[in-house]
């Protein structure tokens, strides 16, 4: 019941974190901000993780994960409140900071903490679940912030969104009784240095694909909304769209443990980058309504295995008492991509088009599914 209850707050909190990334991008677009502005917001979420995960990792090693989670979960309500109060585009940048910086301590916690509580493949089934909610979010958080928009409008949505980590954080105030033991390590040697992580070459892989991953979900996080806007879709149908693609999360992580008992991880996770490559090469070419939900579906099943299998292989090659710290260092990771990709990618939609977008990170996707399939090679040698 711990277990399930840790993923039920974090349902709320991510909810309305992945409602707000939707909702930066439409309120942004109605302040007058072009792609390349949206981009520099978007990347304000990362900025303050970059040089935060590994701190977040560390203190969820050594004194647990409520605390962290309990600043991440106030930070996040914070920083949705903050446009509501004073809705103006500057505001959003702030905004975007704060929940970006606090925000980070409640998602390495809370995954260290998931992936504690069980070994083997109750740890995978573990994150398969966990998973499975934050897919759920994905579908709930777009969709909620789009009709919520249509309803009573960007501001009101802010204040919408803010309600949603209001039970989280009184639950751990008030309930951490109830939550998974504490994992916590407080006699972790001082001299540890987080390049002792970066140096153990099948952990480096699996930060590397965790980041390409990351490049794919950040894409269609970003761009969707803008393409879809361009194209003239409401806000209610980019959700819907957004919808689809979280609908297929849900569907390729309820079968996830099924293909990694048959195939095992690296294998799962390199077909489904492949996958993932060869929507984006096809997206940009897409533009009725049908088949945009159609791409989202089938990008969504690429994608959807890829967060998970990279939590479930940094945990597992993580050295001892320092899981929290490897989770960490996949969010740094995660989060750098997160700065750079929107940046990057909508300068080069600005000055190109959407078309070198997609397909640069096809190229990627295609690079990460290279990586695993050598992973998977080096661990058939080694199971015979």
């Amino acid at each position: 019941m711990a277990v399930y209850l840790i993923i039920l707050v974090t349902v709320l909190t991510h909810t309305s974190f992945k409602g707000s990334k939707v909702l930066i991008s439409l309120y942004a677009i109605e302040l007058g901000a072009n792609p390349l502005t949206i981009g520099v917001l978007f990347s304000m979420y990362s900025i303050f993780p970059v040089f935060l995960s590994v701190y977040a990792g560390k203190l969820s090693d050594r004194f647990g994960c409520r605390l962290p989670m309990l600043f991440g979960a106030s930070g996040l309500l914070a920083g949705l409140l903050l446009p509501f109060l004073l809705p103006q585009l500057g505001t959003l940048y702030f905004s975007a900071a704060l929940i970006g910086m606090c925000y980070i301590f409640y998602t390495v916690s809370v995954q260290h903490l998931i992936g504690s509580s069980g070994e083997g493949r109750q740890r995978t089934r573990n994150y398969s679940l966990f998973s499975l909610a934050v897919g759920l979010t994905a579908l709930l958080g777009p969709t909620t912030t789009g009709f919520a928009i249509d309803l009573v409008g960007h501001r009101a949505t802010y204040l919408l969104l803010a309600l949603f980590p209001v039970l989280p954080i009184l639950t751990l105030l008030f309930l951490a009784r109830l939550l998974p033991a504490q994992p916590s390590h407080s006699g972790a040697k001082p001299e540890q240095h987080v390049m002792d992580l970066v140096r153990i070459l099948p952990l480096r892989r699996a930060l590397i694909t965790a980041g390409i991953i990351e490049t794919g979900l950040e894409l269609f996080n970003f761009y969707l909304p803008i393409y879809a806007h361009s194209e003239g879709f409401s806000a209610s149908q980019i959700g819907v769209i957004m919808g689809a693609f979280a609908l297929a999360l849900l569907v390729v992580r309820g079968a996830m443990p099924m293909l990694v008992r048959r195939s095992g991880e690296e294998r799962v996770l390199g077909a489904s980058l492949l996958l993932a490559g060869a929507s984006c090469l096809l997206f940009p070419f897409v533009s009725s309504f049908a088949l945009l939900l159609a791409m989202s579906f089938v990008l969504g099943l690429g994608l959807g295995c890829g967060s998970p299998l990279s939590m479930v292989l940094a945990y597992n090659r993580s050295p001892p008492g320092r899981a929290g710290e490897a989770m960490g260092l996949r969010q740094t990771v995660n989060k750098a991509t997160e700065v750079v990709v929107p940046i990057i990618f909508g300068s080069i939609g600005t000055a190109f088009g959407m078309v070198p977008v997609f397909w640069l990170d096809a190229l990627m996707l295609a690079g990460g599914a290279i990586l695993m399939r050598k992973d998977a090679a080096k661990r058939a040698v080694h199971e015979t």
